[in-house]
């Protein structure tokens, strides 16, 4: 069984992730994690250094490298959806879950994270909220195609 875990950042992939792996015993990877340890850099260092634009071809082949894995749980960034077909390929290689978060909650949870977000670190607290919402309404389009399962966590 194939699942990965999608939606924005701070809708909780990760934390759930671990649950969900540990309830059904399957291994759990956090798509982030696997960028870091494959550039030996973190996230922010990869946007700031060599852009979106890399991150986001890397970021799809660590991605699709787990057509070769059988059964995981697979916590994806908030974007990787979004890009190169990711959500299709998603759909066609096992389960897609959509932790559709609210905002407010969203918001809550990131603020003491900004700086390790690279996509908000630079925005002022109190115009996060309407950041996040309009990215959300960006990306809802890629989180709905063809979703297997929504879950609302709170």
């Amino acid at each position: 069984m194939k699942i990965f875990l999608i939606g924005m950042m701070g809708s909780g992939k990760s934390f759930l992730g671990k649950q969900i792996a540990g309830k059904l015993q399957l291994s759990m990877f956090d798509l982030d994690n696997l960028i870091e340890a494959k550039e030996k850099s973190s996230i922010e260092e990869i946007f700031s250094k060599k852009g979106e634009k890399y991150f986001r071809e890397i970021e799809t082949k660590i991605l699709r490298s787990f057509s070769n894995e059988e059964s995981f749980v697979l916590a994806t960034g908030g974007g990787a959806a979004c890009f190169n077909n990711n959500m299709e390929w998603m759909n066609e290689e096992g389960i897609t879950v959509w932790l559709n978060e609210t905002i407010d909650i969203i918001t809550e949870r990131l603020l003491n994270e900004k700086k390790q977000r690279p996509l908000i670190k630079n925005i002022k607290d109190d115009e996060l909220k309407e950041f996040l919402k309009e990215l959300l309404e960006e990306r809802n389009q890629f989180y709905k195609q063809n979703i297997h399962l929504v879950v609302k966590t709170t």
